[in-house]
Parts: structure tokens; sequence; C-alpha cells
């Protein structure tokens, strides 16, 4: 399975990483403009994502537009199974979490720091980890 990191911090790109360099072959990109240039590349080559972790706050463009244009995508392409998405963030704002869901259609949100047993129960909801 394959994992793609969304991450524009070097320190929070390294944790998320070992996190989940045992389970996913892993690739990073620093924002949502290159995480919908990875996903658009991934299915070219036909080798899809099975998760996605999003941060939300990002330069050029952030996760929830990343995300959303991510969805028209797997929408306008009939790109079937749809990536997981999990997304991070240091804001624990109730309203940005409720447009992570509704706008971009998120399957989940952590707030970082992300702690390896959180996302590891997250992925094990996402049927992505086995108990």
């Amino acid at each position: 399975m394959r994992a793609l990191i969304v991450e524009d911090e070097f320190l929070s790109r390294k944790v998320l990483k070992s996190f989940l360099m045992t389970l996913f072959e892993v690739e990073i990109v620093v924002n949502g403009r290159e995480a919908i240039e990875a996903f658009r590349l991934a299915h070219s080559e036909n080798q899809p994502y099975a998760l996605i972790l999003m941060d939300i706050m990002m330069p050029e463009v952030d996760g929830i537009e990343a995300l959303r244009q991510i969805r028209e995508m797997e929408a306008r392409e009939g790109l079937t199974p749809r990536v997981k998405v999990i997304m991070t963030t240091a804001l624990d704002d109730p309203q940005t979490v409720m447009k992570s869901f509704y706008d971009g259609e998120a399957s989940a949100y952590i707030v970082k720091p992300v702690v390896k047993e959180k996302l590891y129960k997250e992925l094990e909801k996402l049927n992505l980890l086995s108990k």
C-alpha cells in the first residue's frame, strides 16, 4: 500500500514518515499543489495511494482546497476506491474540522502533534491497519 504525506513542516514530515514507513510505501510532498499532482501521477501510473495525511494550513494550496480537488478528480474520472484522507492541523478549531469533513469529505481528523497511537487508531477505523 502507498501513502502520501502532505506537510510543509520538516519535523512533522519526519515524524509522520517514521510512523508510516513500516506499514506503507511513503511519499512526501510539501504543499497542496504538489499533493494534487502526486495524486494525479499515482493514478496515471496505476499505483494509487491508499492513504493521504494532509496538513490543512500550507502555502500555495491549503489542505482543504487540495482535498476538494482530489475528490473532484475521483468523481470526474471514476476513480475507486476513494483514497482515505486524514487531515492534520495544529488548529483545534471546530469550524476547521467541520469544513474538512463537509467541504473536502475527509475520512478523519487529527490535531497535532500527531501521536503514533492516535494515528494507528484512525488507521484501524479506516481498515488500513489490522488489529
